[in-house]
Parts: C-alpha cells; structure tokens; sequence
C-alpha cells in the first residue's frame, strides 16, 4: 500500500501533465498541417500519376544584400613614437644597420641552426636563412658561420659576407 503522500505527488505530477500537453489531442493549426502532409503523401502515392503533375515548389533564391558605402581608408598617427605596424627588423634598416658591422655570437643548433649576432648598440637578433637584417639577406646559417647577401648601395654590386664565430 502506498503512502497517502505518494498518492497526492503521483496525481499532481499526472494533472500537471495533462494541463501543460493541452488536455485533449492536437490544436486546430497541428491537425490542419498533418491532414495537409496525409494528402500530400496520398497524391505521391497514388499510381498512374505523372511527374509533371506533382507540386513543383519554388526554387530557393540567395537573399542578396546590397552593398553598404564604402569605408574611409584608416591612417596611424605616431605622434613622434615607433610605428608598430612596421616590423623592427625594416625599423632598423631605415637606422642605416649595416650587416658588416654585427657580431657572430652564437649558433643554436634545434631542429635547424639559428644564429645569434649582435648589433653595436648591444641589441641581439636570432636570425635564421631568409631574415633580412640591415642591408642583408640572410642566405645560410652553418655550425660555426653566418653568411648574409648585402645589398650594395646605389651603383655598386651586391656582394656577400661571411661572419665566423671567433675562437676565444
């Protein structure tokens, strides 16, 4: 036998099940849209029908969206600080870095070998082949040397210039 407790929980829980399902079958809209999908499904099967005779839906078109005004092109003002837009390497050409005078200081040897050449003014650059640094293009990057493609100034050729870690 159940508990009298139990009996008001189960017959509430039954009641407000049927108040929030609506009681009593579909609405009025649901049973109109599922006589309409019975007749649909009654005209596709019946036999000797046509293809043509089917209701042909309309084909689905993109919602084209006009095109808004065009944007006014955006401008950084510096007020007399670095550009960080610029990247530091192309800052430091504008500097006038000169790859002859950088200093080899190290090779880091990973999955490929990465120098370490310092500048005169105590900044250090990791550089692997393909950095440009200065008015040079790193080429190759070799156990014990650097070498980098310089470009020559206006008139002269461009050359080639090979650092060496020194043996202290």
């Amino acid at each position: 036998m159940r508990s009298p407790r139990y009996l008001f929980f189960l017959a509430a829980s039954i009641g407000l099940v049927v108040t929030a399902c609506g009681g009593a079958g579909p609405s009025a809209p649901q049973a109109q849209v599922g006589a309409a999908r019975v007749a649909l499904v009654e005209q596709s099967a019946a036999p000797g029908k046509s293809e043509a005779a089917k209701p042909a839906l309309p084909p689905m078109q993109p919602k084209l969206v006009p095109p808004g005004p065009a944007l006014a092109p955006l401008s950084y003002d510096a007020k007399g600080r670095r550009d960080p837009f610029v990247p530091l390497i192309v800052a430091r050409e504008k500097a006038g870095l000169e790859v002859s005078s950088v200093k080899l200081v190290g090779i880091i040897d990973g999955s490929h070998l990465l120098a370490l050449v310092e500048a005169p003014d105590g900044l250090g650059y990791i550089v692997k082949p393909g950095d440009v640094l200065g008015n040079g293009q790193v080429t190759d990057v070799a156990p014990s040397s650097i070498t980098f493609a310089v470009r020559g100034r206006p008139g002269q050729a461009d050359n080639s210039l090979t650092l060496r870690l020194s043996k202290d």
